[in-house]
């Protein structure tokens, strides 16, 4: 089915559904949010050494290969998904018609170009689901859309601890970034998230294999079971939801400017009186405050 049908029927159905009661709407413990840390930042750490190695030439799938063996040696058995790596254009997602197009593939990586990175291990059962954005050279684009996402990290807060819905923050994010000269990137994703809420899975601690080459091929079998089990679109922030805003999210704004694409994604945690982001000692925000430092 071609991705603007899919994604057409889906939204239908999304409304309604996102409505429907979830067991990951609960603020979490300080165990909870322990759990989270450790995995987002190991997550972190997988991207940010498997920067250090990565030079012009390398592909797609060799980074989001050395990525998977990064976490594997650290211990990590089970993915939401598995290491995504987008170079140049590509992750900007234009004029695709099938999910399997934002795969991995062997485009190779050029000196001028950014590129970012994704990875979700789960760790003792927590999900560190994380996206990061670099060049191997600096990279004017990228400097410009990261600040751009920098100061609409300080915002997001803001809108989940106030009485916007989870779409009206959608739809805020959107249009802001498009009256500052952004494309909106995460509204060709499946289902338009900006992102997901992250929970403890209860899942064997082994690898599974992966499924076929399609849509889902990219998720374990691990994660193909938790999102068809925990209830999808309650879990996703969509242009459409209806549902509450508490929990743990991985929030994703996903934007892009000429030839380039860029993002973040961290966990947000959202309380009934307030919202905050799980960690400040993420790599973009401790190269922002380097860079302040610097002046």
């Amino acid at each position: 089915m071609p991705v603007q049908t899919e994604k057409g029927f889906l939204s239908k159905l999304s409304s309604k559904i996102s409505r429907y009661n979830s067991e990951s709407i609960k603020t979490p413990n300080e165990e909870e949010k322990a759990g989270f840390l450790k995995a987002q930042r190991l997550a972190y750490q997988c991207v940010t050494e498997t920067e250090k190695e990565m030079r012009e030439g390398w592909t797609e799938l060799q980074t989001a290969k050395r990525m998977e063996e990064f976490l594997r040696d650290h211990g990590v058995k089970a993915f939401l998904h598995r290491p995504f790596a987008w170079f140049g254009e590509h992750a900007r997602f234009d004029g695709y018609k099938r999910f399997t197009q934002f795969h991995p593939g062997k485009k190779r990586l050029t000196s001028h170009e950014s590129f970012i990175l994704d990875v979700s291990p789960v760790v003792n059962g927590y999900i560190g689901d994380i996206g990061y954005s670099s060049s191997l050279v600096p990279n004017q684009e990228l400097d410009l859309g990261m600040e751009y996402l920098l100061k609409l990290r300080k915002e997001i807060p803001e809108y989940f601890s106030s009485s916007m819905s989870a779409s009206e923050i959608w739809w805020k994010i959107d249009r802001d970034a498009k009256e500052n000269g952004f494309d909106n990137v995460h509204s060709l994703y499946p289902f338009a998230v900006l992102g997901h809420r992250v929970y403890k899975v209860h899942l064997p601690n082994f690898s599974f294999p992966l499924l076929p080459v399609s849509f889902a091929s990219w998720f374990s079998l691990q994660g193909s079971y938790e999102f068809l089990t925990h209830k999808v679109l309650p879990e996703l922030l969509t242009p459409d939801h209806e549902g509450d805003k508490i929990g743990l999210w991985a929030i994703e704004p996903h934007l892009g400017r000429g030839k380039t694409g860029f993002k973040f994604e961290e966990i947000l945690v959202v309380e009934k009186d307030r919202a905050y982001w799980l960690d400040e000692e993420v790599p973009h925000v401790k190269r922002e405050r380097k860079l302040q430092n610097s002046i």
